[in-house]
C-alpha cells in the first residue's frame, strides 16, 4: 500500500483536531503531502423584520451583515488550518482548502481535486436521536467516497 496524499477534514471541534493529529502521524510516516479541508457550512439568516428566512442566497441577495458574517467566517476557517498546519505539520508539504457549502459534500469534492490516496476525518460519536437529526459527517463520506476513508473515534475518556 502507497499513500502519498492523504486528506484530512478539520473543525474547530477536539474531534478533528484528534483526527488531524493521526492523519498527520501517518502521513509522516508515510512522508506523504497532506490536504487540509474546512468547510464552512452557510448560515440561515434572517432575511428582514418579518423572520422569514433566506436559504441557499446569492451575494446579490445579501446585505452588509451578511458578507461580514460569510468574511468572518472564512477568517475562522483560515484560523483553523492555520493552527492545524502550525501543531502538525512539521516539513510535511500540505495544500489547504476552504470550502462554503456541506460538509460531507464539501470533503468527497477537496478529496477528488486533491486525488488523496486516503480520506482522515473525525467523527463526534452521537447516538440515537442526536445521531439521526444531526446526521453523520464521517458516514456520508464513508458511503460517497472513492478512496478508503479513516474515521478516527476520540475515547470517552478523552473528551
Amino acid at each position: 500500500m502507497l499513500i502519498k496524499k492523504i486528506l484530512i477534514g478539520i473543525d474547530n471541534s477536539k474531534y478533528a483536531e484528534h483526527a488531524a493529529k493521526y492523519g498527520f502521524d501517518i502521513a509522516h510516516k508515510f512522508k506523504a503531502h497532506v490536504g487540509l479541508v474546512n468547510i464552512v457550512e452557510p448560515t440561515i439568516m434572517p432575511y428582514n423584520n418579518s423572520g422569514d428566512v433566506i436559504l441557499g442566497s446569492t451575494m446579490q441577495d445579501m446585505g452588509v451583515a451578511d458578507i461580514d458574517i460569510i468574511s468572518i467566517q472564512n477568517e475562522i476557517s483560515e484560523s483553523i488550518i492555520n493552527d492545524t498546519i502550525k501543531k502538525f505539520a512539521g516539513d510535511l508539504n500540505v495544500t489547504h482548502f476552504s470550502e462554503f457549502g456541506d460538509t460531507a459534500a464539501g470533503i468527497i469534492e477537496c478529496s477528488k481535486q486533491f486525488k488523496a490516496d486516503l480520506i482522515v476525518v473525525g467523527t463526534h460519536n452521537r447516538k440515537g436521536l442526536d445521531r439521526l437529526i444531526m446526521g453523520s459527517v464521517a458516514e456520508h463520506v464513508v458511503r460517497h467516497s472513492e478512496v478508503p476513508v479513516l474515521v478516527v473515534p476520540l475515547a470517552e475518556e478523552d473528551s
